[in-house]
């Protein structure tokens, strides 16, 4: 089974060293989070002068690289190299890795991170880093598991998050959750230890209007309310940076499932149940079961091919390129309501 990024950061705390470690997928987040601990924690910050050095891709080579890594540690017991962005590496020069890991030096912990996708597992130099060190291979989480991924972000420093102020951001933001902690990042110091990060707080601090939301345009969708519907629109239409088309879309689509599922339970009055089931807090199951009065499943799976077919246009297939993302949004609300 492959590592997380708790499981490999547990190690590195228990003392395991190895020569080289990959970095890689497309999982940004999860990628900062390992990178951000072993810069922090593995050279002691009176010694990083001596023995720890951050490189970026776009401003070395490999040889370079190599030549760190074959340095032995002055005062620390490792000597650490960190290659950030190792991605815009030149791939013919990953080849001079693969020779150095044939006899990796003692006491150099060597670290890349390789983003946005994945190294080849078919080249020689994945090979000997898999032989030799560890491939942390960094998915991106489904959209369903991002609410948790984001409690246990907020968890870990100590406060708590509403579900309210979960669902503002996402809807906002989108699913990137190096974007989300990015965001959280500036509420942290505004929240005591054991506080609650509210709506209020993401309205005051990120921006993002609690009344005027990707959650809220679903729940009036929900109720097939076409005044807040436009209203919610109208707002989006006028603050094009409060709601982006594609994660309004995404957000949209999964909510429109969420309620096809919840339209198929056996039990619907056994709100754990269905909250285990949508995968959301049991304090949300009203929502949907208050939405499921109004819609039956025939309209749901045509208000999937409204999003799909939104989604196409915002792209610029079967558009004429002259239609924004208001209208496109106006327009598949709508049909969604209609």
């Amino acid at each position: 089974m492959a590592l997380t990024d708790k499981q490999l950061i547990a190690q590195l705390k228990g003392g395991e060293r190895k020569p080289v470690y990959l970095l890689t997928g497309d999982d940004n987040h999860a990628i900062d989070v390992v990178s951000d601990y072993i810069e922090d924690n593995i050279v002691d910050a009176g010694l990083r002068d001596f023995d720890q050095t951050v490189v970026y891709g776009g401003d070395t080579t490999m040889g370079e690289v190599i030549d760190n890594a074959k340095r032995y540690p002055m005062m620390s017991p490792v000597h650490l190299v960190l290659v950030k962005e190792a991605q815009e590496i030149a791939t013919k020069q990953w080849e001079l890795l693969a020779s150095y890991l044939k006899q990796p030096a003692e006491g150099s912990m060597l670290v890349l991170c390789y983003r946005h996708k994945k190294l080849d597992k078919r080249t020689a130099v994945y090979k000997a880093i898999d032989k030799v060190g560890i491939v942390f291979e960094a998915t991106k989480p489904y959209d369903n598991k991002v609410p948790a991924l984001i409690k246990e972000e907020v968890g870990a420093h100590g406060m708590l998050i509403t579900d309210k102020a979960i669902s503002m951001m996402i809807g906002s933001i989108g699913a990137d959750m190096s974007k989300i902690a990015n965001e959280l990042s500036k509420l942290y110091p505004l929240v005591a230890k054991g506080g609650t990060i509210d709506e209020r707080l993401v309205e005051q601090q990120v921006g993002i209007s609690k009344d005027y939301n990707v959650f809220e345009l679903q729940n009036a969708i929900g109720r097939r309310d076409p005044v807040m519907c436009n209203r919610i629109v109208n707002y989006f239409a006028a603050n094009p940076k409060s709601a982006p088309l594609p994660p309004t879309l995404a957000a949209l689509y999964t909510y429109i499932l969420k309620l096809m599922m919840y339209l198929q339970l056996e039990d619907p009055s056994d709100e754990k149940g269905a909250a285990a089931v949508l995968g959301c807090n049991p304090y949300f199951v009203k929502e949907y079961a208050m939405a499921a009065k109004n819609y039956k499943l025939g309209k749901l799976a045509s208000c999937i091919g409204y999003l799909y077919e939104a989604d196409l246009r915002s792209k610029g297939v079967n558009s004429s390129g002259t239609v924004s993302d208001a209208e496109i949004l106006r327009e598949l609300v709508f049909k969604m309501i209609h």
